[in-house]
């Protein structure tokens, strides 16, 4: 009774917080539910049927266990509760989408009672979450003579779990709701700072928009006045979701705008429609894709053009935008996904085709992607074992193909990982191409979603075919609070149990590596032709092609080996010119942003597409700061080419970092970084041999564009600005107003510096302790003006750092020093003006933990200048975070301003900075019109 009790006080406490019972999903307290069910004179029995009915998880969860054997029980007549008819217990057992579900299906599908046997069929036939096991189960008794596993099977080849359910309905109404102006970052629909609540999905369905009661009582309103019409969240005059994938975002709004997944799984909606002036950012449009919700790109907003056809721009150069349609909160839209149109009434506003493609409104039909990834996995199996083809029930994937033209260097990877495709058949930009997947990342504020996702698409172990997979610790690396101390040592046991390395050891035998997710993800990718998903937007990898991804995705990434997704575009991106010695590759990486805007006419087109950033000399560390960045630049990915000789270097590197890890003793059983290794040493061999050099792309690829960066007019350090005073709110927050350092004429003052997060490389730290050496030679002492927050991104830097003798530098000026034997247990809200040398990951950046404070103007190397991200508004100033290469942060730190170019140039003088200089031939190959290799 003890669990249960404490279950009845955690409700209490939960109800003052106005929110429902917790959903259950742990065997103990279900079994003492369903004891008390069992007890027709228990006190508590009423509320534990509703318990057991409408409140525990489904899936791989062990209450998912006690709740599908207490339902085999009850058809079997083995317990009788009068509440629970069997039709009612098949209807539970067909809501709960596999695990113990699908085991107790079989069973008394297979078993020997015919009513019963054929009862089980029947709702087997609505199922998809099947694994080999339980085909394997089919294929044994079907081989034996068994009619009902004849009958799933062939079920199955026809795919009537899809075919059978309800067309998607031809006409939609919407009423719209403007969550924002200008970009919509993730943030805005569920907060870093929330993180910690992700997987309780009614607690953190609270903080959308940011704990705005006043907009989410405006919501609710629209909803009342509007009973029979969907909420359509709109991002005025921007984009939605840009910034990351974040499933927690789409949760939340699908948990307010939705619809119930299931009557039986609490607080768990699908079908989100959510739209932009500017479209949906790619990654967070899969997640949408996830729930089986619509995404739209409404192009309301247009640039105003003259009487010669030429864009009209304002006082500061930006082009002027002029109104097409109003979408005003409050507007009905009907959205026909006939013909894929949005009407206003009887008026046609614009084509949505993209919105709903024959893909996409499978996803909609289904309820989701999984449900079509799997089903069609199932269908594959099925004919497979009844030895005949399978009919086409789902769209045909899009294959295109260009005769004689050849390849980019996304699609050569996207074709040589293909699943599935047309034998022969080589495809370029727009195919969709379900392709196996080399490496798949976990971060820990989006891992415990991940692993409910597993456990609901009942998922019990990494796909086989994963080279290898890892669960980071460094977005909760900075305060090790009760929040964390509960959540993530259950996130890495299930995630270790699962297959995955694991940042912390459940057993406790090695030590805790807090390291930035991905500075490991581009450690442990060693084949510059690999597919690596990771839970981050920021998974951008010097190697290979990666792509961030939702919690989902991740898991159907580490549970199939597998991801679905179209070809993208790409744009080829090559430099010119020579690195002035005082400019750093960070302003190399900023500039490109800014020269693409002004080539382009204000046009990113970078957005939702590939860079192929031709790079060449920088080793994977030092390139990792471009591709990192290529998220603000919204695109969909980056892929660096280089040549042999810097991939060989890049790999060697790989190799010594994951050789720490194994003798930290991170490896697991089955030897996955030894493997990792392995399978360096062999593309190591394979370039040097000449068997297979380093990735390029033909050189008659065809790309959405082409630009050079000019780096002969680089010369003065480049900084992204929040510009939070811009009169036009949309150009606020953006990533894109890139400002040089003269702009500022040394006057702005800084509140706060940070050198940290995925950006920056040991390069970096030694540039930190060249800079205080410099000063202190010059001036005799160095004093900060500001305070100075520097985190290494991860551990192995520091111990080279420790080895080379700049550590030292940093400890005789740090005020503060992490201490892993304590760590801290409470985030810091004020700072004193020195230096605080943080633990290894995401700190300021992520801004779950740390924040700076309220009103504070912060440079930072980081990658966020959101609204609240790094740092909240306070009533006297908007908070604002600045983004800038190293030695620009640690003099604004140090002077309490931002420095003059002058100033900038005396400090770094003579410092070792990040150095490039383009390869001084084209990275390409001979493309032949019919013969391509990969």
């Amino acid at each position: 009774m003890q669990t249960y009790q404490d279950y009845l006080k955690e409700i209490e406490e939960r109800k003052a917080q106005g929110l429902s019972p917790k959903p259950i999903d742990e065997a103990e307290l279900l079994s003492e539910i369903i004891d008390q069910i069992k007890d027709a004179e228990n006190q508590y029995r009423e509320d534990s049927l509703k318990f057991f009915i409408y409140n525990a998880l489904p899936g791989t969860t062990s209450a998912a266990s006690v709740k599908a054997k207490f339902l085999k029980e009850i058809i079997l007549g083995e317990s009788v509760v009068a509440e629970i008819s069997m039709d009612f217990a098949f209807e539970q057992l067909s809501h709960m989408k596999g695990g113990s579900s699908i085991e107790v299906l079989l069973d008394l599908a297979l078993g020997e009672d015919s009513t019963i046997a054929n009862m089980a069929a029947k709702v087997l036939k609505t199922q998809v979450f099947l694994y080999e096991a339980d085909a394997e189960r089919l294929e044994n008794a079907y081989k034996n003579g068994n009619a009902i596993a004849k009958e799933l099977l062939e079920s199955y080849a026809k795919a009537e779990f899809f075919t059978e359910l309800p067309e998607v309905e031809e006409e939609i109404k919407v009423v719209t709701f403007i969550a924002g102006v200008g970009d919509i970052s993730t943030d805005l629909l569920s907060p870093g700072s929330d993180a910690h609540s992700r997987s309780d999905r009614e607690l953190h369905g609270q903080c959308i928009f940011e704990h705005k009661k006043e907009q989410q009582n405006a919501l609710l309103e629209l909803q009342k006045q509007h009973p029979d019409k969907r909420v359509m969240l709109i991002a005025e005059k921007g984009t939605m979701g840009v910034g990351s994938s974040r499933m927690s975002g789409v949760n939340n709004v699908a948990l307010w705008t939705g619809v119930q997944a299931s009557e039986y799984v609490p607080f768990i909606n699908i079908a989100p429609i959510i739209a932009g002036t500017n479209g949906i950012s790619p990654i967070f449009l899969t997640t949408v894709g996830v729930t089986g919700g619509i995404g739209i790109d409404l192009k309301n907003w247009v640039k105003k053009k003259d009487a010669d056809g030429n864009v009209v721009l304002d006082e500061e150069g930006e082009p002027i935008l002029e109104q097409t349609y109003s979408v005003e909160t409050g507007t009905v839209l009907t959205i026909n996904t006939k013909e894929k149109k949005l009407y206003n009434g009887d008026q046609e506003l614009i084509d949505i085709s993209a919105s709903l493609t024959p893909q996409k409104v499978e996803f909609i039909k289904a309820g989701g992607s999984y449900a079509v990834v799997f089903g069609k996995k199932l269908q594959t199996l099925a004919a497979k074992v009844l030895g005949i083809e399978a009919p086409e029930v789902y769209a045909s994937s899009k294959e295109i193909s260009h005769e004689g033209q050849g390849l980019t260097a996304v699609e050569k990877i996207f074709n040589k990982n293909a699943v599935g495709t047309t034998p022969g058949k080589v495809l370029h930009a727009g195919s969709d191409v379900r392709v196996e997947v080399n490496i798949v990342g976990s971060q820990d504020t989006t891992g415990l979603m991940t692993s409910q996702e597993l456990e609901m698409m009942a998922a019990t172990v990494i796909s086989p075919i994963v080279d290898g997979a890892y669960q980071s610790g460094c977005h909760t690396a900075s305060v090790w609070d009760l929040k964390a101390q509960r959540n993530i040592p259950r996130l890495m046991r299930f995630m270790n149990d699962f297959g995955l390395i694991t940042a912390r050891d459940p057993k406790g035998q090695y030590h805790a590596m807090t390291d930035v997710i991905h500075k490991v993800l581009n450690d442990i990718t060693v084949d510059d032709w690999a597919i690596i998903i990771g839970g981050d937007s920021h998974t951008r990898m010097s190697k290979g092609v990666a792509f961030g991804a939702d919690s989902g995705t991740v898991a159907l990434a580490l549970a199939t080996g597998e991801a679905t997704m179209p070809i993208p575009e790409s744009v080829k991106v090559t430099f010119r010119g020579e690195m002035k010695d005082h400019m750093d590759f960070r302003d190399v990486v900023h500039a490109t942003q800014s020269q693409m805007l002004q080539e382009f006419g204000g046009e990113n087109v970078f957005q939702g597409r590939v860079i192929e950033v031709h790079i060449g000399t920088l080793p994977s560390d030092q390139a990792f700061t471009f591709t990192d960045w290529t998220a603000e630049m919204k695109a969909k990915a980056s892929i660096c080419i280089s040549q042999d000789d810097t991939l060989i270097e890049s790999l060697e590197i790989a190799k010594s970092r994951i050789e720490i890890m194994i003798k930290k003793g991170m490896d697991n059983e089955k030897q996955v970084l030894q493997g990792l290794i392995d399978k360096a040493d062999k593309r190591i061999a394979e370039i040097k041999s000449g068997e297979k050099p380093a990735l390029t792309p033909d050189d008659n690829a065809k790309y959405y564009a082409e630009f050079v960066v000019d780096l002969d007019i680089i010369d003065e350090p480049m900084i992204a600005d929040p510009d939070v005073h811009n009169d036009d709110v949309s150009k606020r927050y953006t990533h894109d107003t890139i400002r040089d350092l003269s702009y500022y004429k040394g006057d702005k003052h800084v509140d706060l510096g940070f050198v940290g997060s995925c950006m920056v490389h040991k390069g970096d730290l030694k540039i930190v302790s060249q800079m205080l050496r410099n000063l202190e030679d010059l001036y005799g002492k160095v004093e900060f003006n500001a305070p100075l927050v520097v985190a290494a991104p991860t551990y192995n830097i520091i111990d080279e750092l420790k080895e080379e003798g700049d550590w030292d530098v940093l400890q005789k000026y740090s005020g503060f020093e992490f201490d892993d034997a304590a760590p801290k247990n409470a985030a810091r809200t004020e700072y004193e003006n020195m230096m605080y040398l943080e633990r290894p990951g995401c700190n300021l950046c992520m801004g779950n933990q740390e924040k700076a404070a309220k009103g504070d103007t912060v440079m930072a190397t980081s990658t966020r200048l959101f609204q609240g991200r790094v740092v909240a508004d306070s009533d006297r100033k908007k908070g604002e975070s600045l983004l800038a290469s190293t030695p620009v942060v640690v003099l604004s730190a140090i002077l309490g301003r931002v420095p003059t170019a002058d100033e900038y140039k005396a400090a770094v003088k003579g410092i070792k900075l990040t150095k490039f200089a383009p390869p001084l031939k084209q990275l390409t190959s001979q493309g032949p019109a019919h013969r391509i290799t990969f």
